[in-house]
């Protein structure tokens, strides 16, 4: 069976589920494969259910129904299971089909580290004016940029939709399933080196969003101030025609179309931004917007908003509404007040870039006491050790007044700080100690669970 003739059966039944657990009546199952399940073997019960067709990439269960009691004849049976040669890129080519229904803006977003900040701040730009559909939680990778794109529907505006990478050729993978025609990299940094093989690794990855866009003549959005973006953005226009490249960035730069500034980060970020057109002469008045962000480092995600609502034709005073009424939810760049500390959590990931954007702004806050929980980086291969012992340098620097470090690679490098285990002997400290009247900064990868900390804090 053609996509297209699998498309046309999705319209007749427009709900597909890969779990077989939740098998609304007259959906599609479509049978997925991981380390630890394979759909396939549930794709009979998935009918029993109530799914009306099922999608399956293993001749065996066709093979095997002659052994089952079924209610219904066998040929009826086979009628409802759909024999693909891989069901995961049958799901990514169903998506695309359906995302070319909509002749819409699709933004697409990547990069190492500010990703779904960023991505959640254009959103709420965007949402001033029109219905937005973006990604929901971390649906970033080659099953959940299908599923994000399968919520697109009649009524949408315009779709954001955010891609993670960790090996190479991740990009290019969900840029042709999502076929963005305008998008932008926050940044590249060193992390999952361990499946990328290097920083370049990286870069030609994230790249491929850039390569994706060059070759279908669609906007680039680009922080002007970050070298390896420009680097990239230059090697890829000496082979292709430029489009259309939105610059945004702090610096003085001519060809900037939004330029921002810190106004200061007492704890959360404030900062002005203006428009300006160099070929015709002008400079627009600042703004200042005063967020509910922690973090200098956040002010790149904030004027990447703003340049995509700018071009997207929101109103300036939409545009700081939108970013002042923005309340990070989801362990990234957050300050909550306890009945006993300030925490700043940002604990759903960590990579040599990002916590030392977090150490460097958190040394820069004026508050005291200070004290550091972080926990070790992952996937960072042949170098966790050499990363590692840079983060230890910068604790050195920072005289913070206290730091605990958790995880086996921080045990392992050369401290004179306090070092856990794992995050459960940092409860039992917590619960022994009982921290109080300290500002706490919080981050580390996911794997080491640090965002269970806040609720004994």
């Amino acid at each position: 069976m053609k996509i297209e003739e699998l498309y046309q059966l999705y319209q007749q039944h427009p709900c597909i589920t890969t779990d077989s657990r939740n098998c609304p009546e007259g959906s599609i199952f479509l049978a997925l494969k991981g380390e630890s399940f394979n759909g396939n073997q549930f794709a009979v019960s998935a009918l029993e259910k109530g799914c009306s067709y099922a999608i399956i990439d293993e001749p065996t269960v066709l093979e095997n129904l002659e052994h089952l009691d079924h209610l219904e004849t066998l040929e009826t049976l086979k009628q409802r299971l759909i024999l693909v040669d891989d069901c995961l890129q049958t799901y990514k080519d169903l998506a695309r089909e359906h995302r070319r229904q909509f002749d819409i803006p699709v933004i697409g977003i990547t990069g190492t580290n500010g990703k779904t900040t960023t991505k959640e701040l254009i959103r709420a730009v965007l949402a001033e004016c029109y219905n937005v559909m973006a990604t929901e939680g971390n649906f970033n990778n080659d099953v959940g940029v299908p599923k994000t794109l399968f919520r697109l529907n009649d009524s949408h505006d315009i779709a954001v939709v955010e891609m993670g990478a960790s090996h190479p050729g991740d990009i290019k993978t969900l840029v042709e399933t999502a076929e963005p025609n305008c998008g932008l990299i926050t940044n590249v940094g060193r992390a999952h080196l361990q499946g990328f093989g290097s920083f370049e690794g990286v870069c030609k990855t994230k790249g491929e969003l850039y390569d994706f866009l060059l070759a279908h003549d669609s906007p680039l959005f680009v922080n002007r101030d970050n070298e390896h973006l420009m680097k990239m953005v230059k090697e890829r226009g000496e082979k292709t025609t430029q489009p259309d490249i939105y610059y945004y960035g702090q610096s003085d730069a001519e060809d900037i179309l939004i330029r921002g500034e810190v106004v200061s980060c007492a704890p959360f970020l404030k900062f002005r931004w203006r428009e300006q057109d160099a070929d015709a002469g002008y400079v627009g008045e600042w703004f200042t917007v005063q967020t509910h962000l922690i973090g200098a480092y956040n002010l790149d995600n904030m004027l990447a908003a703003i340049t995509i609502g700018y071009v997207n034709n929101i109103p300036f005073e939409q545009i700081n509404h939108a970013l002042e009424s923005y309340v990070p939810t989801n362990n990234r760049s957050q300050l909550t007040e306890t009945e006993k500390n300030h925490l700043i959590v940002d604990a759903y990931n960590a990579n040599p870039t990002s916590m030392k954007a977090a150490l460097d702004n958190f040394r820069l806050m004026e508050v005291s006491p200070k004290m550091a929980i972080l926990g070790m980086m992952g996937e960072l291969g042949d170098v966790s050790q050499e990363e590692h012992q840079k983060i230890i340098a910068l604790l050195e620097e920072a005289h913070f007044d206290e730091v605990w470090l958790v995880g086996a690679e921080f045990q392992k490098a050369q401290s004179r700080f306090r070092t856990f285990a794992n995050v459960d002997e940092v409860k039992q400290a917590i619960a022994q100690e009982q921290p109080a009247g300290r500002y706490i900064l919080i981050k580390g990868s996911n794997s080491t669970h640090l965002y269970e900390l806040p609720t004994l804090l």
